[in-house]
């Protein structure tokens, strides 16, 4: 059963509650989506797949309640955004820890579980200590600072002069200041008006913040994902101990069963009806279930 369900936290985050039939009390697992304008259900502009929609679902049928969320200023969650240039990464992980603490207040739910998707297993990650989380999944989380990540994506993609701007804004951000000029050519990834979100973001090492965790964890990791990698993954299993790893063979960046090269798998980001794993599913069963 789906209900709306929103956090009032400078602006209104707007989410929903999806509650297993014919429970009276269960574990609750906060999904939180990757990074862009991805919405609740795990798509955006020109993509469609219902990743975490069909997650959701899966865990209803499994007796695990979700709430799933517009992270500020996305879709729904857009008039909680103001302006780009104000966006700071530690906002994202602020409204994931009072999404964190409303729902372990509510006594329908018997813990609380953090599964972040991408760039949300890093805000997770950083939300469950201070909101007091009872477990944190990272699922397709990366094990490399996003700077690192995007250095390495680029490489051998642009022209020679592009690419000495493009390592020159990045050491600029990486040391917290603003680029100065960016060519148009890389102004999509790196206009003024982001910088300051990209300086927020970047400081943060996801392996290191894995580490700093205190409750128990799982890395959940697909053996065709094109985004992250399966050294991501190991990356975030060393730094914890105790860390439960599963790599999910033939499960794609967007949980899907695709495998191949971008091309191969560009149907399972634009169509919901490309099946999410089914081992992705009881993956995250067996860790929320067993804690």
């Amino acid at each position: 059963m789906e209900s709306p369900i929103q956090l009032d936290r400078d602006g209104v985050i707007k989410g929903t509650l999806m509650l297993p039939d014919d429970v009276a009390r269960a574990p609750v697992a906060l999904l939180i989506a990757g990074s862009g304008p991805t919405d609740r259900d795990g798509n955006g502009p020109n993509l469609r797949n219902d990743s975490l929609r069909q997650l959701a679902k899966a865990l209803a049928e499994a007796g695990i309640a979700s709430v799933r969320y517009d992270k500020r200023g996305i879709a729904a969650s857009a008039a909680a955004g103001g302006p780009e240039q104000d966006l700071r990464f530690e906002r994202y992980v602020d409204d994931a820890t009072a999404w964190v603490r409303l729902l372990k207040q509510d006594k329908r739910f018997t813990k609380t579980v953090i599964v972040g998707h991408s760039e949300g297993a890093l805000i997770g990650t950083l939300a469950a200590g201070a909101g007091g989380a009872d477990g944190m999944v990272a699922l397709a989380g990366p094990g490399q600072r996003a700077s690192t990540a995007l250095r390495s994506q680029l490489a051998g993609k642009l022209p020679p002069e592009l690419a000495s701007h493009n390592e020159r804004i990045l050491a600029s951000l990486e040391r917290g200041q603003p680029a100065g000029d960016v060519p148009a050519e890389l102004a999509a990834l790196y206009r003024p008006s982001v910088q300051p979100y990209l300086i927020s973001w970047f400081r943060y090492d996801p392996a290191r913040e894995f580490g700093r965790l205190k409750v128990p964890a799982a890395v959940i990791q697909g053996g065709s994902d094109l985004q992250v990698g399966i050294g991501d993954a190991f990356a975030l299993q060393q730094a914890k101990a105790g860390t439960a790893l599963v790599v999910v063979p033939g499960m794609n960046h967007v949980l899907k069963m695709a495998r191949g090269d971008a091309q191969a798998q560009a149907r399972s980001y634009t169509t919901p009806d490309v099946p999410l794993s089914p081992n992705l599913a009881a993956a995250v069963v067996k860790f929320v279930g067993a804690r």
